[in-house]
């Protein structure tokens, strides 16, 4: 996966160029290689103002842990959470993974699905097949693996985990995937760095922005089919 293994807890998220972002990306490198109203009238060259970018991936307050407003000036913005065109044999629901380009789908009824952008697994780290999610998690508890501390020293102090909150690698909400009965360490997880998206980074996992994995958790129940297309 790109982090370690998780399991629920409490934890939270960033703000742009905050301390915290920087200390939590290190990590996510490590386990690889391991608006306001002048905005108003301008648009993007995918449709979106910048005004109503704004208001999507604003803050989230009501969160145990407040995540803050996302940057979107550092989001390409044919990034943003959108409704599209979609044909798909899969059922409504089941969530698709596009690595190379750097979008993951939520099916939906008609012929279109939600799509998201996303960061993904680095060249040599990325991997395709069917999973499912096992399980969920809300501000997940991060726990590095061993390889990942032999590489990163710093790290061992995280060796019986690093409770949730806005500096733990998973974010927000995590969602486990499962084959045949058992964890693959990769996970679908809430970013809180929006330069990451649309990049290679990871060792196999898969982020989306806070607030769209917010929204894509809320849909997904356990037992939800993925499939993770080729490369």
């Amino acid at each position: 996966m790109i982090f370690g293994t998780a399991t629920a807890g409490t934890g939270e998220r960033q703000g742009g160029g905050a301390p915290g972002l920087l200390h939590r990306r290190s990590f996510l490198l490590g386990a690889a290689s391991l608006g306001g109203l002048g905005l108003a009238g301008c648009k993007t060259t995918d449709g979106m103002s910048l005004a109503e970018a704004s208001a999507l991936y604003g803050p989230v307050p009501t969160e145990k842990f407040p995540i803050p407003a996302v940057d979107v000036s550092k989001v390409n913005p044919k990034y943003y959470r959108r409704t599209v065109q979609y044909a798909s044999k899969e059922a409504p629901g089941t969530i698709i993974v596009d690595p190379a380009n750097y979008y993951v789908y939520r099916i939906e009824e008609g012929g279109t699905a939600t799509r998201y952008g996303a960061n993904v697994g680095r060249d040599g780290f990325r991997w395709s097949g069917d999973a499912y999610v096992g399980r969920k998690s809300e501000w997940a508890t991060w726990t590095p693996p061993r390889e990942m501390i032999k590489r990163q020293p710093e790290a061992a102090k995280y060796a019986r985990g690093m409770p949730g909150g806005l500096d733990n690698p998973l974010g927000a909400r995590t969602l486990h995937l499962y084959q045949n009965g058992a964890y693959t360490l990769y996970t679908i997880y809430a970013s809180s760095d929006p330069e990451s998206i649309g990049s290679g980074i990871t060792s196999g996992c898969v982020g989306l922005l806070s607030q769209d994995m917010i929204h894509l958790y809320a849909r997904t129940p356990v037992k939800t089919k993925v499939v993770v297309l080729p490369a």
